[in-house]
């Protein structure tokens, strides 16, 4: 691992199909945006041979793939995988978006790799958010690796960079995070900043020089030994604490040297337990150069010391029904388990999968089971259908290399699963399972939309369904509250990007209206009506009277209707129909055109015609009651409350209440939640909140998350109240 004397790959080059599991290796890239995870994907894949420097295929490709590859990932937003072969081994790399608004790409990639490599830039330091999904592969083992980039920069010092990285993802044992090679720096240019040419390997000791643009092997100076002993001698402190053997520790401190190959494995095994956590360094190859500085250590790295599929157990599965089922964690000769860790619609191909094989094996033109949990609140559709596998590809850039077979433990494109959709299951038609989704971030910026045309009107429902096929952090809401159609975003990238899919990709042009939240009337007091319809005409006329009281009720009342009617001043057969207009009409609203809720309203006495009397007559009365009374009463406006829970950075709590209270929240209180951070727990209006999942991350600078839950809804101040009354049409 990363110290082996070779410096060429027995086999390089574009991935094909993987024939046992311990021969793939799944790794995922993190880190945030303009960390340089592309670039970084560009130079091991430059190095693997899968490219060359034009940017083209090693085995023949027609066209500039890679520039593809790095065209679509110019804004981050998706996740993509470029398979490569190294060393006899298949290595799925999956780069993630950098961007916050964009963690359910990150998080398909979590669930699809077996491994994860944080990049971190040497100018930027490591951020909020990457400490988070550093805090989230922890919770579940999963083995992770630091690459240090941008060391080009003037501003890089890659020790100072090893020490903030100890202390933000070491915790308790900063001495797990810890480099395996120090960069070398050459001469200074006319600027006065020194480049770096090479890297030391702390546990060989050797010099690997890549100034020549091909990795050279030397013997390091004698001016070098002094800064190799120091890092070296902590190196070794760092994984014989890791290792097994618990002698080692005692030797060593007793002045055995310890064998290179049993550090090298201790090394390996610590690591893919994630138990170790080792830095390494690397920068994009020069003009015309083969290799990338460093990019060698990291391809040795993940073949040596992350885990094979085999080493992960698979995810806990069932039947569509429920029961537990048992399957053996990647076996290539079990029952078919594989899960669709990404959609895509292409134009020419139509849908696309992206799947991750957990058992058995998947097989072009087999047919197979798909099985949805369904998100019916975010407007996916529960499934359990069947359908055919079309081709299994590896994806690179635009082109697929066709593949004969998909092994448990490897990944593949699948075409033409139509009805498949991210984090859906697919399994044997004659042995349908379904296995537990990974968790969604939930969506909480609004987006409320309009057809721009009755063109695109007439697309709008089947480019959204696709929209939210891909995307599963999506939520689709067809408010009959408000009548509007909402698109439920994490952010304002992540809406920028859905308003540009539905119109380049599905054809449809959107515009975006302000979105409303559901207010609602209630009486503030006890108010008389009465409703009086009667019109003579030619033929029978219209004849009903009717008396009530309406009363205020408990919040979460709804509309409460009392009969007290005494001699039969309203017939049995017309007390059903005053209930009716009574109804109606608080649908539609007293005051200011928001349904009307929490009264009792109780009908007294009325009136009635023996000839001209009719449904419709007191129905109507009812309505000019319920009018009349509130025109009597103060009517208050209510609004949704939300409870708002916030995980906020010790360092940015007082800014976040502060700006709750501005929002004319309620803070209920405030807890410790570990970490160095607080959970903050508050009450606000929801017409306050619109935008927060915005601001929010603007004043904790990414490092806060919230969710929200609908309490109730309450009185308005009368001042914000009578500004809205003023902007309704009909008040």
């Amino acid at each position: 691992m990363g110290d082996k004397a070779h410096a060429h790959p027995g086999a390089a080059g574009r991935a094909t199909a993987a024939d046992h599991p311990a021969s793939v290796r799944n790794v995922v890239l993190v880190g945030h945006s303009g960390s340089g995870k592309t670039t970084l994907v560009e130079a091991l894949a430059l190095t693997a041979r899968a490219v060359n420097r034009a940017g083209r295929v090693e085995d023949g490709g027609t066209v500039s793939d890679y520039d593809e590859i790095e065209h679509r990932q110019q804004r981050s937003v998706q996740l993509s995988l470029v398979p490569v072969d190294w060393d006899g081994y298949k290595i799925n790399i999956l780069d993630t978006p950098g961007y916050a608004d964009f963690v359910g790409e990150l998080r398909a990639g979590l669930r699809a790799a077996d491994a994860a490599l944080f990049v971190v830039s040497a100018s930027d330091g490591v951020d909020g958010s990457t400490r988070m999904v550093w805090e989230e592969c922890a919770a579940v083992g999963m083995p992770r690796a630091i690459v240090v980039t941008h060391l080009e920069s003037a501003r890089a010092d890659f020790e100072e960079m090893t020490r903030i990285c100890a202390e933000a993802f070491g915790g308790d044992d900063p001495d797990a995070v810890l480099p395996l090679y120090l960069p070398l720096r050459g001469p200074e240019a006319p600027d006065g900043h020194a480049p770096v040419t090479g890297l030391i390997g702390l546990l060989t000791q050797r010099l690997f020089d890549y100034a020549s643009g091909e990795r050279r092997e030397a013997e390091p100076g004698p001016e070098l030994r002094q800064l190799i002993e120091d890092a070296r001698n902590r190196l070794i402190e760092g994984i014989i604490a890791e290792s097994e053997d618990e002698t080692l520790m005692d030797r060593y401190l007793g002045g055995e040297e310890i064998d290179l190959k049993t550090l090298v494995q201790d090394l390996e095994r610590a690591v893919a337990r994630g138990t170790f956590f080792p830095v390494l360094a690397a920068a994009p190859a020069a003009e015309g150069a083969r290799q990338g500085l460093g990019t060698v250590e990291l391809l040795e790295l993940v073949t040596g010391g992350f885990p094979t599929p085999l080493e992960r157990p698979a995810p806990s599965v069932t039947t569509p029904d429920g029961t537990a089922r048992a399957v053996e964690a990647c076996d290539p000769d079990g029952p078919l388990l594989a899960e669709v860790v990404k959609t895509a619609s292409d134009p020419y191909v139509g849908r696309v999968s992206l799947v991750r094989v957990f058992s058995g094996t998947l097989r072009p033109d087999a047919t197979v089971h798909v099985s949805g949990h369904g998100l019916t609140d975010r407007g996916h559709e529960d499934h359990d259908v069947d359908e055919r596998i079309g081709t299994l590809s590896a994806p690179f850039g635009k082109q697929q290399r066709a593949l004969t077979h998909c092994i448990a433990g490897d990944l593949a494109s699948v075409a033409k699963l139509n009805r498949a959709e991210t984090g859906d299951t697919l399994s044997a038609k004659d042995d349908p399972l379904l296995m537990e989704p990974w968790r969604m971030p939930d969506p909480l910026l609004p987006l409320a939309i309009e057809a721009h045309s009755k063109a695109d009107e007439d697309k709008l429902s089947q480019g959204l369904g696709r929209l939210v096929a891909e995307d599963p952090t999506m939520r689709l809401e067809q408010n009959p509250a408000t009548h509007q159609v909402v698109l439920w975003c994490l952010g304002e990238a992540h809406a920028d990007v859905a308003l540009e899919r539905l119109r380049n990709r599905y054809g449809v042009q959107v515009d975006v209206v302000p979105h409303k939240v559901s207010l609602r009337e209630t009486f503030a007091g006890t108010s008389s009506g009465r409703g009086r319809h009667v019109k003579q005409s030619g033929g029978h006329g219209q004849f009903a009277i009717c008396e009530i009281e309406v009363e205020p009720l408990p919040n979460g009342s709804g509309i409460e209707f009392v009969d007290k009617v005494i001699g039969g001043a309203v017939p049995r057969q017309f007390i059903p129909s005053v209930e009716k207009g009574v109804r109606a009409q608080a649908a539609r609203g007293v005051a200011a055109g928001y349904p009307l809720i929490d009264v009792r309203v109780t009908l007294r006495d009325g009136k009635a015609h023996s000839v001209d009397s009719s449904d419709a007559a007191f129905q109507t009365a009812g309505a000019l009651a319920l009018r009349e009374a509130a025109a009597d009463a103060r009517i208050h406006l209510l609004e949704p409350v939300a409870e708002v829970s916030v995980l906020v950075g010790d360092d940015y709590v007082g800014a976040v209440m502060s700006d709750l209270s501005g929002r004319r929240g309620r803070v209920v209180g405030t807890e410790q939640a570990g970490g160095g951070r607080t959970l903050v727990r508050a009450e606000v209006p929801e017409i306050e909140i619109g935008r927060y999942a915005v601001d929010l991350r603007s004043i904790s600078h990414g490092t806060a998350r919230f969710d929200r839950h609908y309490a109730r809804h309450e009185p308005m101040p009368q001042q914000i109240a009578e500004r809205i009354r003023e902007r309704t049409p009909d008040s």
